[in-house]
């Protein structure tokens, strides 16, 4: 018995290093989900010319130039959390509190970005666009990854895949929607695509 208990808390230990750092289950108790990759886009309206569609168990663009989807709902205090895959040249984020749902920029809303190839780093992955700046730029492209983000009053904290790159005070927006990018690459040229598998929110 004693052996067996040895064996099973080494076998737990190889799990969690080969797992623990890629992707652990979620607990869905008091969140809602937004994405799971299965579904349609019913709590998003789209705008822009991205070719959003589900496939291969998660929502995804890689085509147009430029687009997003907007959620329905507006958010004051809340959590979210997004299981996304980029490419090494996809411009994409989460933007957060959107105060104009028909047109969605970095100056109107909080831009989490995805961006590993942004010409000015400070403001790539992990940072908020005009924000708060993250050094060094931590790498998304080519791997599935977590984001974690807070915005409770003025205090917004992001974490990604368990590490966090920005805590920071702004009081800029209040409210908003949250919205998902497809955006154009380097020198505008087509970005890669990004795969959302999996997008929750929990209000604060």
């Amino acid at each position: 018995m004693k052996r067996l208990s040895v064996i099973t808390a080494g076998l737990l230990v190889i799990a969690f290093g080969v797992f623990g750092c890629s992707y652990m289950p979620w607990s869905d108790a008091g969140w809602t989900t937004l994405i799971d990759g299965s579904a349609g886009l019913d709590n998003f309206n789209p705008i822009g010319d991205a070719n959003w569609r589900a496939e291969g168990g998660a929502i995804v663009a890689d085509k147009g130039k430029g687009g997003y989807l907007v959620s329905k709902n507006s958010y004051k205090d809340f959590q979210v959390r997004a299981e996304f895959w980029a490419d090494t040249t996809t411009n994409s984020g989460v933007f957060i509190r959107c105060t104009d749902p028909n047109k969605v920029t970095a100056t109107n809303a909080y831009e989490v970005n995805i961006y590993d190839r942004r010409p000015e780093p400070d403001y790539g992955t992990g940072a908020i666009v005009n924000v708060a700046k993250v050094s060094p730029m931590p790498k998304a492209g080519g791997k599935w990854n977590t984001y974690e983000i807070t915005a409770k009053g003025s205090q917004l904290t992001v974490v990604l895949n368990g590490v966090q790159t920005v805590s920071v005070q702004n009081s800029q927006f209040a409210q908003g929607r949250l919205a998902l990018q497809y955006g154009l690459g380097p020198k505008d040229a087509p970005g890669g695509p990004i795969k959302w598998r999996k997008v929750q929110i929990k209000p604060l």
